[in-house]
């Protein structure tokens, strides 16, 4: 399953290139949501299209982000504060005898103060990275779809929580970010067929089993282990990745729109890597018939099928 995608997040190159609308007052209710302190997360490079705005919404977006990032790094200052204290006692302690209790609150004492550091200097950095565009799950990204006939560009989470589901949905069933193709027309039912989008990847990352990729079984009392393979097109290029989304709804909330990305059976290079799924790149000339709800559901299988399919190259992930 993709649990990781580097996407596009452009919002005027998506607009001019897909020739789509973008609803900029859900991505004004996004930010300010989030300003205001709700659990919302999303890449560096949406916030992106916001830092030199040229218009009022833009102008609002880019306070809202401001808003956020100093309420989060006097949050992080505090912790760190709170992190180099534990450190300096546990130091002390050690000094005087050796535990086990303290030799684990410096060892995580350190690491968070690391990783505190890293995060404060990340929510400072201007220069882009390519890492600036990767989602994860319950990650927000642009996603295109229509509406009234029109091509429309809207923030969904990277997690579908389908209409009439409880909220625990997403603790039950943590893989809801991705479709299986053949369970369309059984869990994804309400959504196949009705509620179809696409967003913009350019790689994506895989979760593998070591001894999966190195096809061998496991060793008499080894434990599984996990690794991470970062798969690119070659050649390059962007793919158009089928999703489904579906809008949640729940008095007094705004709602919340969310979708997965479709995958089927790998292609050969990826099911040599020990990976048993692979997301469904369509064609250009495909988007607007899927993004068209009412037809045949075997129309929709045969876009799936008629995709496009580029070699994938893999490597470890840093």
């Amino acid at each position: 399953m993709c649990f990781s995608a580097v996407v596009q997040q452009n919002l005027d190159l998506l607009a001019r290139q897909h020739k789509a609308r973008i609803d900029i007052e859900l991505f004004e209710n996004l930010f300010a949501r989030r300003a205001a302190g709700a659990d919302i997360r999303l890449a560096k490079s949406l916030e992106a299209n916001f830092l030199n705005p040229q218009n009022a919404a833009a102008i609002r977006i880019a306070q809202h982000i401001a808003v956020y990032r100093e309420a989060t790094a006097s949050k992080w200052q505090i912790e760190l504060f709170q992190q180099k204290t534990r450190l300096a006692d546990a130091e002390r302690k050690l000094k005087a005898r050796a535990t086990q209790k303290s030799q684990d609150d410096k060892r995580i004492a350190t690491n968070k103060i690391a990783w505190l550091r890293a995060r404060l200097a990340d929510l400072k950095r201007t220069e882009p990275e390519t890492s600036d565009a990767r989602i994860f799950p319950f990650w927000y990204a642009p996603v295109i779809v229509s509406e009234a006939g029109e091509h429309v560009i809207k923030p969904m989470r990277y997690h579908c929580r389908p209409s009439g589901k409880p909220a625990s949905i997403d603790t039950r069933y943590p893989g809801l970010y991705n479709a299986r193709r053949d369970n369309l027309e059984g869990f994804w039912k309400n959504q196949f067929g009705r509620h179809h989008a696409y967003i913009v990847v350019q790689s994506f990352y895989e979760n593998v089993a070591l001894h999966d990729f190195e096809k061998r079984p496991l060793r008499p009392e080894e434990k599984a282990q996990n690794r991470v393979l970062h798969f690119n097109p070659q050649p390059a290029s962007d793919m158009l990745v089928a999703c489904l989304w579906d809008s949640w709804l729940k008095p007094g909330d705004p709602p919340l729109l969310s979708f997965a990305a479709i995958v089927d059976e790998p292609p050969a290079e990826v099911a040599a890597t020990g990976h048993n799924r692979c997301i469904v790149p369509l064609k250009p000339q495909n988007l607007s018939t899927w993004l068209t709800p009412g037809a045949d559901l075997a129309t929709y299988y045969a876009l799936l099928d008629d995709r496009e399919r580029p070699f994938y190259a893999h490597e470890l992930a840093a």
